[in-house]
């Protein structure tokens, strides 16, 4: 089945030639995206822990941050706090994320955001050939080639943002 959906994030891939695949993501009857995300991942043959979660942060200074995760890590706070060079760091407020983004909770992508958040790419991203990313569109995924992810956020800082997961 080809789904279709248009966002920035889908017009940034299509105007840079990359290849991506739709992934649709059913809604819970109270509009959030499913709970078993892993589970409906593995019957389509997808590889749970290839998501990339994009995590919004605010710094001290009143600025953004998204940092882009694979395989379950979890951001190390004081790796992040010593690489933004900031005293205090916490995760953006939910309503945060729609204001600083443009884009709802559990669509957020790694790209195509406003200019002045400043994204991280933890190391993880590179432990798997395709990875799924925000849409931008709620109830849908991206899977792409991790390296066309990074050849997309080549200006992001890359490096490792968080710990092993539990």
């Amino acid at each position: 089945m080809n789904i279709s959906i248009n966002s920035p994030v889908t017009d940034l891939l299509q105007h840079a030639g990359i290849t991506y695949d739709v992934i649709e993501i059913p809604l819970s009857e109270d509009k959030k995206p499913v709970r078993n995300l892993e589970e409906l991942l593995s019957q389509q043959g997808l590889d749970p822990q290839s998501v990339v979660r994009s995590v919004l942060f605010k710094t001290a200074s009143e600025k953004f941050v998204l940092l882009a995760v694979a395989g379950g890590g979890r951001a190390d706070w004081g790796v992040l706090r010593k690489h933004l060079n900031e005293r205090k760091c916490r995760m953006a407020e939910f309503d945060e994320v729609p204001q600083a983004t443009g884009y709802v909770v559990g669509a957020v992508p790694p790209l195509a955001l406003p200019e002045d958040i400043q994204v991280l790419i933890d190391a993880s991203v590179k432990d798997y050939e395709t990875v799924m990313i925000g849409s931008g569109v709620l109830g849908f995924a991206l899977a792409l080639k991790s390296a066309d992810l990074l050849r997309l956020l080549a200006d992001a800082d890359q490096g490792v943002f968080t710990s092993s997961p539990q």
